[in-house]
């Protein structure tokens, strides 16, 4: 049985973070980000500079340790009532920021609200499976899917748990601007273009955070993150490159901290409306980029390529694909026999907060097809909504890197090829089904027959060109202890300082 097995074997666990507090050795630690954080409210955004804050200010029902397994957090215990219900027992000595008590109450009413469609959040595709909550007692919630959901346990990792007296007193716009949770570190507040600043909570009931205070500053420039780092004004740096990496590990008073993440690198191509609906003209692309200079070149040899939208680090893996070999000759005849005109301008949209080479890079390579590739650049807040509305505000392609938090195939592949999902810009019946069968099936081969077979029919029509499984490096002062994790949670309780 997919997870089930071990989800139940780990459910008797007390949880693992509830030891000693960490050694503190700075009373403010900084964090250089690239960005604000577009959304504090942890059910209304999912993007890597926003998750970086709140994950620190709330607590999930689930959670993974280093080393990746799944493991308590609210939830101290869970079994499985039936195929579709699971029963939850939550600990009972947790207080949220303003001292009031987090229940089941507030369990049910999170999970109601990350899955209500009037509310849109961009996360609903990985909780739609969830269809009813059951509040049994102040300590026990059932909750109940469609079906049976192999990857529930997976996604409720990212579930945060917000207190629902306070967000029906305040709303969703004030609660967004101050959000209140139960995690290690509370809110403090945020300047818009300065700093977004965290206190550390002493009530804490698991592993109290090392540093009083910590704040994150927005330094879209990269030069400027590593001249932070270097000078003490920054204690870790956000999305660097390669480049970077050598600089800092020369220099005595800096590191670098790498891990092989659950993030796949891609190229979007639409498949619905302009130029490249047509399957010949996505053809063309995939068959122009040169993955492996791309890696060779730019990326150091911290990345690995690959040939889906998959990395070893899935659960539901499928092995084998190799995606389009680099052949421009090929790729060149493609684009004339759909008649596209020599000169035609494609957009090519982004945001600072992906590796502008490699955004360079693949305008370089497409633009080899004689065509003219106009690149297009807004915060990350602007690109999301662009990446998430509809074909005609798609545009032409994108660059990005997918991470679903949740190590699970379903969390790559399901929002990005099935039909129903905003981010989507593909239809196709079969893909739907297989992907449907990949998350409700319960048996190991049964999923990964289906992701195969959904992995077979997208790689034979090409919404997206699969590039590599991205390494995630962050720049940081030599006294940081701290170790990055393939799903990229950034716990302020993991993290020490040594003198």
């Amino acid at each position: 049985m997919f997870h089930y097995a071990r989800m139940l074997a780990a459910a008797a666990v007390v949880s693992l973070f509830a030891a000693a507090p960490a050694q503190a050795g700075k009373d403010v630690f900084v964090v250089d980000l690239t960005n604000d954080p577009a959304s504090l409210d942890p059910h209304g955004q999912w993007n890597p500079d926003s998750y970086f804050v709140y994950r620190n200010v709330f607590d999930n029902l689930l959670t993974r340790d280093d080393a990746g397994k799944i493991v308590p957090q609210i939830a101290t215990a869970w079994r499985q009532v039936d195929p579709t219900t699971v029963e939850f027992t939550l600990r009972s000595d947790v207080k949220f920021h303003d001292g009031s008590a987090l229940t089941a109450e507030d369990v049910a009413f999170s999970v109601q609200r990350i899955t209500n469609p009037a509310y849109k959040s961009p996360q609903l595709s990985q909780f739609d499976k969830i269809v009813a909550t059951e509040v049994v007692n102040p300590t026990t919630v059932r909750i109940k899917t469609d079906g049976p959901y192999p990857v529930l346990f997976a996604q409720l990792v990212k579930l945060s748990i917000v207190p629902k007296a306070h967000v029906e007193k305040v709303g969703d716009q004030a609660f967004n601007a101050a959000p209140m949770g139960s995690g290690p570190y509370k809110f403090v507040s945020i300047q818009r273009g300065v700093k977004t600043t965290l206190a550390r909570n002493d009530g804490y009931w698991g592993t109290k955070g090392g540093f009083p205070t910590v704040e994150f500053h927005p330094v879209p420039d990269p030069a400027t993150r590593v001249a932070n780092l270097r000078s003490g004004r920054a204690d870790v740096i956000v999305t660097i490159n390669t480049d970077i990496a050598a600089q800092l590990k020369a220099d005595a008073n800096t590191k670098v901290l790498s891990v092989l993440s659950e993030r796949v690198a891609y190229f979007a191509l639409n498949a619905l409306t302009g130029p490249t609906a047509d399957l010949r003209v996505r053809k063309a692309i995939a068959h122009a980029i040169d993955r492996q200079a791309i890696i060779d070149g730019l990326l150091g040899g911290y990345d690995k390529p690959v040939g889906s939208m998959l990395s070893p680090v899935h659960a539901g893996y499928v092995d084998g694909f190799q995606s389009y070999a680099f052949d421009l000759a090929k790729a060149k005849a493609l684009i004339r026999e759909a008649g596209v005109a020599p000169g035609t301008e494609f957009i090519l949209f982004t945001s600072p907060t992906f590796d502008q080479r490699i955004v360079q890079a693949l305008q370089q390579m497409v633009a080899e097809l004689g065509v003219k590739v106009t690149i297009q650049s807004s915060d990350f807040a602007n690109w999301l909504k662009r990446a998430q509305g509809s074909p005609e505000e798609f545009g032409q392609m994108t660059f990005s890197r997918w991470s679903c938090g949740c190590q699970d195939a379903d969390g790559i592949l399901f929002p990005l090829y099935h039909s129903s999902s905003q981010w989507a810009k593909f239809k196709n019946a079969d893909v739907d089904k297989a992907l449907e069968a990949g998350r409700t099936s319960l048996a190991d081969a049964d999923r990964v027959a289906a992701y195969r077979r959904a992995l077979e029919i997208a790689e034979a029509n090409i919404p997206l060109v699969p590039l590599y499984q991205a390494a995630i490096l962050y720049g940081a002062r030599k006294e940081v202890m701290w170790t990055p994790t393939p799903n990229e949670s950034f716990f302020l309780n993991r993290i020490t300082w040594k003198d």
